[in-house]
């Protein structure tokens, strides 16, 4: 039984470092379409309200977002390293620090995903109150990409979603490994009485 788990738990640290390195290229990513469609619209960046399409400042209204989502990801995947760096992957019986980073990689997880979520619903809604009529206009005139499509706000569901399932696998893989743990001791207590 030990050796399943053994398995499972040296996977899902794996897994943890491939979701942070997930939700890191999404904070890459997430900005390219706004630029090419919408940054050229901008005819003052000092003031952002003055464009030639209304609503395109949301580019600038999220660049603190994307920033700070960008340090998320470069911080959740020192957590999921931090599993590595105490043996998570490979230890036969927990200890404190085994303890400790699965919990502290769980709570990241939940933490940012929360607030990932809040934040990009947010900018979704502010996304499609841009004037894409004119915003189509202006980018045949300029020879301009045009991007409508709200991918990279939709694709965040699974982004987080896998860096949770990741992170409640942990957890699961935590509570199983316990209980493997108590049934050894016990096994164990139980020889040495019938040894007495």
């Amino acid at each position: 039984m030990y050796r399943k788990q053994l398995t499972w738990q040296r996977i899902l640290c794996f897994a943890a470092i491939a979701a942070c390195g997930v939700v890191f290229l999404y904070a890459l990513g997430l900005m390219t379409d706004q630029y090419d469609s919408l940054y050229y619209t901008m005819t003052n960046p000092k003031d952002v309200h003055k464009t030639m399409v209304k609503g395109s400042w949301i580019y600038y209204d999220m660049q603190p977002f994307n920033r700070d989502l960008l340090a998320y990801a470069i911080v959740a995947l020192l957590f999921g390293c931090l599993l590595f760096i105490t043996g998570t992957h490979k230890r036969r019986k927990y200890y404190f620090g085994n303890v400790f980073s699965t919990c502290a990689f769980f709570i990241i997880s939940i933490a940012g995903s929360v607030w990932g979520h809040i934040q990009l619903t947010a900018f979704r809604a502010q996304f499609l109150t841009i004037d894409f009529k004119t915003m189509e206009k202006m980018a045949k005139m300029w020879k301009k990409p045009y991007y409508d499509s709200t991918f990279w706000f939709d694709i965040h569901y699974v982004v987080f979603g896998l860096l949770l399932a990741v992170s409640f696998g942990l957890v699961a893989n935590l509570i199983w490994k316990k209980r493997l743990m108590r049934a050894e001791q016990q096994l164990i207590d139980e020889g040495r009485k019938a040894g007495q």
